[in-house]
């Protein structure tokens, strides 16, 4: 259901009011959580937050990331009010994408969450060093 139909829909029928939770199944906030949040989401935001950048260099940029995802995940950015794509006329033409101000205050706060974790690095590898000799101990155990 779109999120129009839905708020028509809590419109006309009063005992059934639409409430905006990410933790709601229909939420649309919900799926623009799920775009975000994905691996490639987040570092898209996070290079598009440092900079413009045409397709290919922000490919290079975020690395690992191949064609094909990328330009999914730039597709749905920009369906979910995120990302811009700009047409520029030139021969040859140049597209170049950059964050609408939603998506700089959603790239704003998942560059404190990027940081955070850089920091913490040492500190998660020691947690992970920690578990795995549990889950060798308890796998010696069995």
């Amino acid at each position: 259901m779109l999120y129009a139909e839905s708020m028509s829909t809590a419109a006309s029928d009063p005992t059934d009011e639409f409430v905006v939770s990410v933790f709601s199944r229909n939420c649309p906030s919900r799926g623009a959580l799920e775009d975000i949040a994905g691996k490639w989401g987040i570092l898209a935001l996070l290079a598009l937050r440092e900079n413009g950048f045409r397709f290919n260099a922000l490919r290079r940029r975020v690395e690992g990331v191949s064609e094909k995802m990328l330009s999914q995940t730039l597709q749905t950015l920009e369906r979910d009010g995120l990302v811009v794509r700009e047409v520029h006329s030139a021969i040859p033409p140049r597209v170049e994408y950059t964050l609408t101000a939603l998506g700089e205050r959603v790239a704003d706060r998942m560059k404190g969450l990027a940081d955070l974790l850089e920091a913490s690095v040492a500190e998660m590898g020691e947690a992970r060093l920690r578990y795995d000799a549990r889950q060798g101990a308890e796998e010696d155990a069995r």
